[in-house]
């Protein structure tokens, strides 16, 4: 059978199955037609990658965005919710037939960082952060997040006949912060599905696919640590109690927690002081110390057993020297955590979308909130090589400098909707 569809401005003819996909040869069928509409709906994909890029919002400001992606969405004849989880949005395919449920997100917020890229769509927005006026820019790559996933939205709604089950396209805010997964799924956009992927793009050479089973990024974590001795002239420390010298033991004992209690042969975690005040005067011992850090995990457990520690080294050090340590730790982002059986199923499809640009990635010890979608249904999340092939124009995620080449955009676009497509028809296949 012989189906024609319109994308935008494109018609693309190609053979279908008269049943479900059963088979590989079925399954190479629909992959045929993936791998057309990708292709026809490449230079809609980069016009919108231009555009947001050009018009990058901060988190929880993303109107204008959401705004173009529901519009989208709507015009493929997908059912919108605007508003989910503040400025989300959330659209639901439905396929031809009865089946589970797959999520695909993407995240939308830019960052408070002025562009510094050589590109003739660079952003020119200005906006107030934390009181003061600064530049935004998508300097950690949502923009190429937000166009691949309208892209794949056109191309799945161009086989919906032929897909059993519901897609949700999972259009998430400030994902930067102060995070947008969490209160999604509060609003509803998890219910009833089965497993969620996502991808980030990172400046590893164009093309490439990054995955790994179980801990993916790492949990992150804010410390806080109140030492609090007694104030004494600097000439005569015996008379007060040094919050100074303590907290210097501390952040050293600090240390141990990881090359000493905790099993690194398992999983990486870091603890780091990155801020210390305390004092005002060369000649004076002050009575209050603050030390401010962050505490990095890639493994639940691990996660509580470094925050157990952390609490209980500081405060017996304190103790020790007769100070008082008060330690506060703010959980953030939890582990993403790439599901095992999900992300073996999985691989054949990265395989054929990548071939051998589909490796193993080492872990990270950045974060995530869609660690919280992954702890609701199972999760896969990958990482997409946006570096250009001239090394003058690879830097990294969050530099004003952060270039992406557009080449990777149709392999994210049929890597999302490729595992979607097999995760739904349950017949992934590779080319090997």
């Amino acid at each position: 059978m012989l189906r024609i569809i319109r994308i935008g401005a494109f018609t693309v003819a190609y053979a279908v199955a008269a049943s479900a996909p059963a088979s590989a040869q079925d399954a190479s069928i629909l992959h045929a037609q993936l791998d057309e509409l990708a292709a026809a709906i490449n230079d809609d994909v980069v016009a919108w990658r231009r555009d947001v890029h050009a018009n990058p919002e901060l988190g929880m400001q993303e109107f204008r965005t959401a705004g173009l992606v529901a519009e989208h969405l709507r015009s493929l004849g997908i059912d919108v919710e605007t508003g989910v989880g503040g400025t989300g949005v959330v659209g639901v395919l439905r396929g031809g037939r009865p089946g589970p449920t797959v999520a695909l997100r993407a995240d939308m917020d830019g960052l408070p960082v002025t562009e510094l890229a050589d590109v003739p769509f660079a952003s020119k927005v200005r906006a107030e952060w934390q009181g003061r006026e600064v530049g935004v820019m998508h300097a950690c790559g949502h923009d190429n997040h937000v166009a691949i996933l309208m892209g794949v939205a056109s191309v799945l709604a161009g086989m919906r006949g032929d897909l059993p089950g519901t897609v949700k396209f999972l259009f998430q805010p400030a994902e930067e912060g102060p995070g947008g997964a969490a209160p999604m799924i509060a609003d509803g956009a998890m219910e009833g599905v089965n497993a969620v992927f996502g991808l980030h793009v990172f400046p590893t050479p164009v093309g490439t696919i990054a995955y790994r089973t179980g801990g993916m990024l790492a949990a992150a974590d804010g410390l806080r640590i109140v030492v609090r001795g007694v104030q004494t002239h600097g000439a005569m420390p015996w008379g007060g109690v040094d919050p100074i010298v303590t907290s210097a033991q501390i952040i050293n004992g600090l240390q141990t927690v990881v090359s000493r209690q905790v099993d690194l042969t398992n999983s990486a975690a870091i603890v780091t002081i990155g801020q210390i005040e305390g004092g005002n005067r060369g000649n004076i011992i002050p009575d209050t110390v603050l030390m401010i850090g962050t505490i990095r995990t890639l493994d639940p457990d691990i996660r509580e057993r470094v925050h157990e520690r952390v609490r209980r080294l500081a405060e017996s050090i304190a103790a020790a020297n007769g100070a008082e340590a008060e330690v506060t730790i703010d959980r953030g982002y939890p582990v993403t955590v790439n599901d095992p059986a999900l992300t073996n199923r999985m691989v054949p499809t990265l395989r054929r979308v990548a071939g051998e640009g589909a490796q193993v990635l080492p872990a990270s010890t950045g974060a995530e909130d869609f660690s919280y979608f992954a702890e609701e249904a199972p999760g896969l999340f990958i990482g997409l090589g946006v570096g250009a092939d001239d090394p003058s124009l690879v830097h990294p995620n969050h530099s004003p400098y952060f270039y992406a080449d557009e080449r990777a955009l149709p392999i994210g676009v049929r890597a999302l909707a490729s595992l979607a497509v097999d995760f739904l028809t349950g017949n992934p296949i590779s080319q090997e």
